[in-house]
């Protein structure tokens, strides 16, 4: 009995000591019976990063907002006004570190409430800028703009003349050169190059003769036939205007006359005393002297000539003869004419004087020009006074 009563008591031991092992010895996470719970001591948090810690919300409680950090001063200058200053990008945000459930978050850690952030003053608006003070109103020119493209032919083959000269101007022509060699060699070589040669349309050689006439310095001139007051008494020529024919047949016989040479600076009228008086039969023939860039001396064979005044309606270029110097053909009347032209100079600013090739023309003429440097006034190539005679 003894013995059974020991072993009873040993047994109760054991099994009591195992029990207590169980419940209160120390265990590890990997020799725990299956279905027990694990008690595990956690780690202390480590301590936030300075300066700003952030805790996870709270459990149960709405996510606080996010903190936005302000800049630590605002610009030194507001932005210009052209052009919208860009925010400044939110600082990246530190992960929190895990707290233990139930520990509420420290003080510094909590939500702020999100301040907004200082608007920078609006620029002030720029100065107003004066208007430019307005342009003074146009003036019309007195003369019509020249028109662009290439001069007209009378420039082109224009005698070159100071148009700044301030003295008086005389042109002199000397007309109907060509039909004799004697006069017109005379009149090329002898007179001074200022001066004027008009040459007949029915020379021979013409050509030849006008290009010795410009190599010697002078300006030319073509002759144009007109129908005169006691035509056909007196007759100009073959080919002769006529206030008789169509527009149509008369610019026919003005194309032969120019086609007959080149390198002339224009016309003037042989005779013509009935022609030039009349408007209808002249128009046709000034407005093709124009398209062809031509100029056209009135020689003034009769006082109620329209050409100067018709001419100046048009846009023609033109000049006007003030005195025929040798009709008759002697000194004495031809030095008279020469001091009436001088005076017509020296009153209008201009004169136009023309002779004829007689010898003694060329003696006068040579004997006079000389004298006019020492008076005052210029001898002048009839481009030189282009349009610069009133109309009459």
């Amino acid at each position: 009995m003894p013995l059974l009563s020991v072993a009873w008591l040993l047994l109760a031991a054991g099994i009591a000591g195992l029990y207590a092992w169980n419940h209160y010895g120390p265990h590890d996470e990997d020799s725990a019976p299956p279905g027990e719970p694990i008690y595990v001591r956690l780690p202390e948090p480590e301590p936030p990063p300075a300066p700003v810690v952030r805790a996870p919300p709270l459990p149960a409680m709405p996510a606080p907002a996010e903190v936005k950090e302000m800049p630590a001063t605002p610009p030194a200058e507001p932005p210009p006004p052209s052009v919208a200053a860009a925010p400044p990008p939110p600082p990246a945000a530190m992960p929190a570190a895990p707290a233990r459930p139930g520990t509420p978050a420290p003080p510094s850690a909590r939500a702020r409430p999100e301040t907004p952030a200082p608007t920078p003053p609006a620029p002030a608006p720029p100065a107003a800028t004066a208007p430019p003070p307005a342009a003074p109103p146009q003036v019309a020119a007195v003369t019509p703009p020249t028109p662009s493209g290439p001069p007209p032919t009378w420039q082109r083959f224009a005698r070159p003349f100071d148009a700044n000269d301030p003295r008086p101007r005389i042109a002199v022509i000397v007309v109907e050169l060509g039909l004799s060699n004697a006069a017109t060699e005379a009149a090329i070589q002898h007179l001074p190059g200022p001066v004027t040669l008009a040459f007949s349309p029915y020379a021979d050689g013409l050509e030849q003769w006008l290009s010795l006439a410009r190599a010697a310095g002078h300006e030319v001139l073509l002759g144009l036939p007109m129908e005169p007051a006691n035509f056909p008494l007196r007759d100009p020529g073959p080919r002769t205007l006529l206030t008789s024919l169509s527009p149509q047949q008369n610019l026919e016989r003005l194309d032969w006359v120019l086609g007959r040479a080149s390198g002339v600076v224009g016309v003037t009228n042989h005779m013509g005393s009935r022609f030039t008086a009349s408007t209808d039969a002249l128009r046709p023939v000034m407005l093709r002297l124009r398209d062809r860039g031509l100029m056209f001396v009135d020689a003034r064979t009769t006082p109620r000539s329209v050409a100067a005044s018709l001419a100046s309606s048009l846009g023609l270029a033109r000049a006007i003869n003030d005195r025929l110097i040798d009709e008759p053909a002697a000194r004495l009347p031809i030095d008279t004419q020469l001091v009436d032209v001088e005076r017509v100079a020296r009153e209008t600013g201009n004169a136009v004087a023309i002779g004829q090739p007689y010898p003694v023309t060329f003696e006068r003429l040579n004997a006079w020009l000389p004298s006019l440097e020492g008076k005052g006034i210029a001898l002048a190539p009839i481009t030189a006074l282009a349009n610069r005679q009133p109309d009459r």
